[in-house]
């Protein structure tokens, strides 16, 4: 499975960005998905995860409210809708795919990592 994440920017504090995971290779509508992030100096941190059919979502505590989590299985892609940023969200955000078709949320159940897209908010 292949991961082309897009999407990122420069953006004020309190404005929204919309990142974009394209998948492709073996089946990738059959494998949850993630999203992680990782700051300069810091390790990376599990954003937010979807099950392989979109039933199951879960987010990290500090996004949940804020960020919301989506995927298209007929285009391959999955959505990180990013709403009220905050300065502490800057980072290169990674989308991520595991074989266990739930929503995974620890960094080494992934088996598959796109190249990352960096997310930079200003205050």
């Amino acid at each position: 499975v292949q991961l082309q994440a897009s999407g990122g920017g420069l953006v004020q504090a309190g404005g929204s960005l919309r990142l974009s995971c394209a998948a492709s290779g073996r089946t990738p509508s059959y494998y949850g998905m993630g999203w992680f992030r990782q700051a300069p100096g810091k390790e990376r941190e599990f954003v937010a995860a979807i099950s392989w059919n979109g039933g199951s979502t879960y987010y990290a505590d500090s996004v949940k409210g804020r960020f919301t989590v989506s995927r298209d299985n007929a285009k391959n892609m999955v959505y990180l809708q990013m709403n009220s940023l905050k300065p502490e969200d800057t980072a290169v955000y990674y989308c991520a795919a595991t074989r266990y078709t739930g929503a995974a949320m620890r960094v080494y159940e992934y088996d598959y990592w796109g190249q990352g897209t960096q997310v930079t908010v200003s205050s």
